[in-house]
């Protein structure tokens, strides 16, 4: 079996850095992105010595532009020949409204438009590379909507942290269940998956709560990766590496589809370089 050449986006803190050692200790080669340089050299670092295992790499990019997340796909595309596996982890939580440079709501931009964009811009190399898998860490949160207002998605009208946070993942997850219908008969897999309640910064600074270990927190994330039992699985939702059913929000083909062409419109830009 060849070795797996596996991204982890958000992979210096929490979830996500948990997610790269272990995948690292199974002997895949790593690629470590983050959006603090130093931070991300020291990490990468330690994950080396810790993990014996010498073939990590280091990719920088703040995923609240999505120049940078453009940017940073160029660069993989540029040094790396294969990818079999994308792990969408980066995420964030906005207390107060706020836009980007790009003039797009913080929490939509961040937690879905950038995964999103990140995992467009490298479907050919994935394609290229199968059979491989696209996994994005989503959350139960997204039960929390019962309705959606299509002219509030960025809160333009009302803002609520939390509805945001929700409205994120739900858009992830419909976008992403649209994409592997899409790339049905491509041998590249899409899931999502909640990762638990979790001890992260995210989780104490938003519900003011405590969690489990992040070794929970990445266990559906590796299961999705590497498990063989997995492997054809796609278009479906997971939670404690148990397939898990969708809000009927996130059921409804209707819904996926206009997330999928709002999405499709807002990263239309920074897709069109690529096609040039």
């Amino acid at each position: 079996m060849k070795r797996q050449m596996i991204l982890v986006t958000g992979a210096t803190d929490g979830i996500g850095r948990q997610t790269a050692w272990t995948l690292a200790r199974m002997g895949a080669k790593v690629l470590i992105h983050g959006r603090d340089k130093q931070k991300g050299i020291r990490v990468m670092d330690e994950l080396t010595r810790d993990t014996c295992n010498e073939n990590l790499s280091l990719y920088i990019a703040d995923f609240s532009s999505l120049s940078e997340v453009r940017r940073m796909a160029d660069e993989i595309k540029r040094e790396q020949s294969e990818l079999t596996v994308l792990v969408n982890n980066a995420g964030g939580f906005f207390n107060e409204r706020q836009l980007n440079g790009d003039g797009l709501e913080m929490t939509f931009a961040v937690n879905h438009l950038a995964p999103y964009l990140l995992t467009r811009l490298l479907e050919d190399l994935l394609v290229k590379s199968a059979p491989a898998r696209v996994v994005t860490v989503a959350s139960v949160a997204h039960r929390n909507l019962k309705t959606l207002d299509w002219d509030n998605l960025q809160g333009e009208k009302s803002y609520d942290p939390f509805d945001a946070y929700a409205l994120s993942k739900l858009a992830s997850i419909c976008v992403m269940n649209e994409l592997a219908g899409r790339l049905a008969g491509s041998d590249v897999t899409v899931n999502t998956l909640h990762p638990g309640v979790i001890d992260t910064k995210l989780l104490r600074m938003s519900y003011k709560v405590e969690g489990a270990g992040v070794e929970e927190g990445a266990e559906t994330s590796v299961y999705l990766a590497t498990a063989p039992e997995v492997e054809g699985v796609t278009g479906k939702y997971f939670s404690h590496k148990v397939e898990k059913s969708i809000s009927d929000l996130a059921k409804d083909s209707q819904v996926q589809k206009k997330f999928w062409e709002i999405s499709e419109s807002l990263i239309a830009p920074y897709l069109k370089k690529e096609k040039e």
